[in-house]
C-alpha cells in the first residue's frame, strides 16, 4: 500500500492510494499518518474499505503533498553506508555503521523549497532510502525481527551544509539540521508492496544532469542490519524514521562541480517509492 499526506503545512489530511492510484481520505480512520497509526494499521482491513467503496475520494490535483509520515518522534541516519561514497569522502570503510542524528524538525516535503542556510558555502544533496518503523524496535536479535518493526519505506534527501559539518569544528549537527534540510517523501510505501529493500535504485539530479545513481545493493550494512543494530543503543519506536546513506556522486566527491546555490533545482527518486523535486531558496 501507498500512504500520503496531502494540504498545507500543519494541516495535511491523511490518505492511501488505491489499486488504480485514486487516493482515498483516511480522515474519518486516523487523524493523521503518525506512530499511534502506523502501531495498529491492519492492512487487510484497511485494503476492505478501500475495496468496499467506504472511504471519500480525496482530488490530488493542484495540492501539496507533505512527508508521509507526521511528527517523526527522532531520524536516526547512518553515514558512509555505500562503498563508493566513502571513497569518494576520503574515509576509510567502516568497521561498524556510522550513525548520527538529524533535528526532526528538518523534515518537509517532497517539493517543498529547501532553504540555502545564512553563511553557507557548500551546501550539497543525498539521496537516499529512508525506514519508517511501525513497532518498537528494542534489542532486536534477528535481522527477521527488525524487518517485522519497519511500517514502510520512503524517499529521503539527506541535504547537508558542508562547511558546517566539516569546517567549523565538532559534531556533523550543525551541517546536517539546518531547517528544511530533509525532505521526504512522497509515499509511505509498505514492505509488501517494495519487496526487496536491498534491490532499489537511487537517483538524483541537479538542474536536470543525472548526479548520483546507484542501488541499495551496494549498501556496506544492509536495511535490517541496521534496524538491529541501531536497536542495540536506542530505542525505535512507531513513526521514527532512519535514512540508510547515500550513493557516490555528491558534491563532495566532485572536484570542480559548483555547490548547490538558491535557484537550482533537485529532483530525486527511489525505486517504487516516488519522486521528489525541490528548488532551492535563501534561509
Amino acid at each position: 500500500m501507498k500512504f500520503l499526506r496531502v494540504g498545507p503545512p500543519g494541516a495535511e489530511r491523511p490518505a492511501v492510494l488505491g489499486p488504480d492510484g485514486t487516493a482515498y481520505d483516511l480522515s474519518g480512520t486516523t487523524p493523521d499518518l503518525d506512530g499511534a497509526f502506523l502501531a495498529r494499521l491492519d492492512r487487510e482491513e484497511l485494503a476492505a474499505l478501500v475495496a468496499g467503496g467506504s472511504l471519500p475520494v480525496l482530488e490530488l490535483a493542484g495540492q501539496r503533498i507533505g512527508a508521509p509520515v507526521a511528527r517523526p518522534g527522532k531520524l536516526v541516519c547512518v553515514g558512509l553506508n555505500y562503498r563508493d561514497h566513502a571513497a569518494e569522502a576520503g574515509a576509510a570503510i567502516p568497521a561498524e555503521p556510522v550513525l548520527f542524528l538529524k533535528g526532526t524538525d528538518t523534515v518537509v516535503g517532497p517539493e517543498d523549497e529547501v532553504l540555502v542556510p545564512r553563511g553557507a558555502t557548500k551546501t550539497d544533496y543525498e539521496v537516499e532510502l529512508a525506514v519508517v518503523i511501525g513497532r518498537t524496535a528494542r534489542y532486536l536479535e534477528t535481522d527477521q525481527e527488525a524487518a517485522d518493526c519497519i511500517a514502510g519505506y520512503t524517499a529521503s534527501n539527506d541535504v547537508t551544509e558542508r562547511a558546517f559539518q566539516f569546517d567549523r569544528g565538532g559534531q556533523w549537527d550543525k551541517g546536517k539540521c539546518c531547517e528544511t534540510f530533509n525532505p521526504l517523501g512522497p509515499y509511505l510505501v509498505t514492505p509488501d508492496e517494495v519487496g526487496d529493500p536491498q534491490a532499489l535504485e537511487l537517483r538524483l539530479w541537479v538542474n536536470g544532469e543525472l548526479r548520483q545513481h546507484g542501488s541499495t545493493a551496494e549498501m556496506i550494512f544492509p536495511v535490517h542490519q541496521v534496524i538491529r543494530y541501531i536497536s542495540q543503543f536506542m530505542v525505535l519506536e512507531p513513526g521514527d524514521v532512519v535514512t540508510t546513506g547515500t550513493p557516490a556522486g555528491v558534491t563532495l566527491g566532485r572536484p570542480g562541480t559548483p555547490f548547490l546555490q538558491p535557484g537550482d533545482v533537485m529532483e530525486l527518486e527511489v525505486g517504487g517509492l516516488g519522486r521528489q523535486r525541490q528548488v532551492l531558496g535563501k534561509a
